[in-house]
């Protein structure tokens, strides 16, 4: 007759450790930089550097689209000598460097030859599928990049989130405006805008 194994008997599989050798990559600006100048980005899409890591954007949908132009134009016209508006370019925070959909930054573009801005008076993120990404990791970026005004045109929700305040890794004031509401930006108190026109101009 056999012999019978009991489970107790049979030899156990043991997991490999991490060799000590393998480390994660941390990307700096400067090498972000200069992976984007040898072609190793595909040039139809847009990337962000978060933490050493690199992100590929989420692609925009029409009314995205749309809304954003809308959007940039509200505060393209109004440009003044103190600041103007940046539509999906990027802004260095620290070691990373991010794309807002839109960001509003003190002086003029030329002012940036040289480097991107590493500050922002306003910074504007519309948001749909990225919405749950916006409310947590940028805002906290954000918050600790020191913006001191953060705004979600939130698709899903049909409304306008504005964060203020930063304090550490979140904002203080915290506030959701309606379509038929209006929010005067803290560098242009002289400014209401409608939410509505936000979203295009819709009534709902």
């Amino acid at each position: 007759m056999s012999a019978t194994t009991t489970l107790t008997e049979l030899p156990v599989a043991k997991t490999a450790a991490p060799h000590p050798s393998l480390q994660r990559l941390y990307f700096t600006p400067e090498m972000f930089r200069r992976l984007g100048e040898l072609g190793f980005f595909d040039d139809e899409r847009k990337y962000e550097l978060i933490e050493g890591d690199i992100y590929p954007m989420t692609p925009e949908g029409p009314e995205h689209a749309s809304i954003g132009s809308e959007i940039a134009y509200q505060f393209i016209r109004r440009d003044t000598a103190a600041w103007h508006a940046r539509v999906e370019k990027p802004l260095r925070l620290g070691e990373n460097e991010l794309v807002p959909d839109l960001a509003i930054v003190p002086g003029r573009p030329r002012d940036y030859l040289a480097q991107h801005p590493t500050t922002a008076l306003l910074m504007v993120e519309i948001a749909y599928a990225s919405l749950p990404k916006d409310q947590t990791l940028k805002l906290r970026l954000y918050a600790q990049g020191g913006i001191p005004e953060y705004w979600i045109v939130n698709l899903q929700d049909r409304r306008s989130e504005v964060y203020r305040e930063p304090a550490g890794d979140a904002y203080k004031a915290v506030r959701y405006y309606t379509l038929d509401e209006v929010i005067t930006p803290l560098f242009a108190p002289d400014w209401a805008i409608p939410v509505s026109d936000l979203f295009g101009g819709a009534q709902e």
